[in-house]
């Protein structure tokens, strides 16, 4: 593969004005395989204008016909889902039946949305005086500024592009420079489905610089983020002296709380399964594992046994379980955060090393004996790494799940509907799953608490933060 990704400006594809380019690496490999642009002050100006004479177009088309436009390009999506999802691979490294899911659901959220554009409903309020009629509606706010992260390329593009489109937003996304091409190829298949110029921007490029321009230009109405939690509040703060409205979904930390009613073994294969999903890079990825102390020791065991068991590859190979990690810094990253918990006391299970010399590969790792003043224990590692922690009763768990800032996803296992309702109710965190880890579906909300963000990316509330409310009180 030699693919050189090009901008989004206006309708048209093309080099960054000035020429400047970065080079895409496979992860796997550690092999150039194509160039992305670097889009400088030139490129931006023209994508800002392109987008308010998008938005002033977009804005008028009719939700139905918005709704269409939709689902025409989420057909495309699927049609070209195994080309797009090779793509995927080559730049990111997740193993191809992982990629071709993620395509699947972009289309499946494109769909969703399109449908809930539909249902963005104003109402009737009664009012005080004869004569007076009293309308609350919904419009879309502006345009809007994007940026996405390079764990999930078509999925963290597709949500915030969907519900800018279906609310009548025209949108610019700086996508991620390590993953531009399945991006590039979303994006295509809205401008093959009939989106008119300028509603969609893409752009690449270095990200403090495209952000701190693109946020604090007047043009820009709203700002979505997903990434890491230090980056999301210089972003909210930058938007905040604007007053840009946003959405942003940051870190994690998520806690696992397995209690001893459960079917421990069954409970420790699904869950070593899900860790080492895209090698761990998952923003809701369980990580500290509070396990009962009566069922600690064979939690570990059977979870030590099938992450050591997973086949790590080349994600191109179909037999492949888990993919390199995406990009060349995160070994190192991760590798402190297992060096500074062994000098403190920790102990490898299993893994905790790099695989070979080529390819960003990791082992899955399990680390026992923690302690809450280790590294790992309070920084995402973003990575294959599962801390195994003992807790005696839920109260202990609870209190573990919500000592850290972070409050993206959190999940609980039992077979107690009492220890289930402590668990949701008493854990700080925007999603809580219970006895299953599938909460990321187009239908239901997506955010966090505390310092993993606000707003969602998922729901009927995704919309929310693209429309504003007017009143319109008029007297007869």
């Amino acid at each position: 593969m030699d693919h050189d990704v090009e901008i989004h400006v206006n309708g048209h594809w093309r080099p960054a004005a000035d020429g400047r380019t970065l080079p895409v690496v496979n992860p796997a490999t550690e092999e150039r395989i194509g160039s992305v642009p670097v889009a400088g002050t030139a490129d931006l100006d023209e994508a800002l204008a392109a987008a308010q004479e998008g938005f002033e177009r977009w804005r008028r088309v009719s939700a139905l016909d918005r709704s269409a436009v939709m689902r025409d390009a989420a057909d495309l999506l699927r049609e070209r889902g195994d080309d797009i999802a090779r793509l995927l691979t080559l730049e990111q490294g997740k193993p191809l039946a992982q990629a071709r899911g993620e395509v699947r659901g972009g289309a499946d959220t494109i769909d969703w949305f399109a449908e809930e554009g539909r249902r963005a409903y104003g109402r009737v309020v009664p009012a005080r005086q004869p004569g007076v009629q009293q309308l609350v509606v919904r419009e879309p706010v502006g345009p809007v500024a994007a940026f996405t992260p390079w764990n999930f390329p078509i999925n963290q593009v597709v949500r915030k592009l969907s519900a800018a489109l279906t609310t009548g937003c025209s949108i610019i996304v700086k996508g991620p420079e390590e993953t531009p091409a399945a991006p590039a190829e979303l994006v295509r298949c809205f401008v093959d489905a009939g989106v008119p110029a300028g509603v969609i921007g893409l752009v690449y490029g270095v990200p403090a610089e495209i952000s701190s321009y693109l946020i604090a230009h007047p043009v820009i109405r709203k700002v979505t983020f997903t990434g890491s939690t230090a980056v999301g509040k210089q972003l909210a703060a930058l938007a905040g002296r604007h007053m840009k409205r946003t959405t942003m979904e940051l870190g994690g930390h998520a806690p696992v709380l397995v209690f001893d009613d459960v079917d421990v073994e069954r409970t420790a294969r699904l869950l070593a399964a899900t860790k080492v999903r895209n090698a761990g890079q998952v923003c809701v990825s369980p990580t500290r594992f509070l396990v009962a102390e009566g069922a600690f020791d064979r939690f570990v065991d059977t979870f030590s046994e099938a992450a050591k068991a997973v086949r790590v590859g080349d994600g191109m190979d179909e037999s492949t379980e888990m993919g390199p990690l995406a990009n060349e810094r995160r070994i190192p990253a991760i590798e402190a955060l297992i060096a500074d918990a062994c000098d403190k006391g920790a102990r490898v299970v299993t893994g905790g090393s790099r695989i070979g010399e080529r390819g960003y590969f990791f082992e899955p790792t399990v680390l026992t004996d923690l302690t809450p003043d280790m590294r790992v224990m309070n920084e995402e590692p973003f990575g294959p790494l599962a801390l195994m922690v003992p807790v005696r009763g839920v109260d202990e768990a609870i209190a573990e799940a919500n000592r850290l800032p972070f409050g993206l996803a959190a999940f609980a296992f039992t077979d107690s509907a009492a220890t289930a309702h402590a668990v949701a109710s008493g854990v700080e965190a925007g999603m809580v799953g219970v006895n299953h880890t599938g909460i990321g579906a187009p239908e239901v909300p997506f955010g966090g608490v505390k310092d993993s963000g606000h707003g969602s990316e998922g729901g009927s509330e995704a919309i929310e933060a693209y429309l504003t409310t007017k009143l319109v009180s008029q007297a007869h």
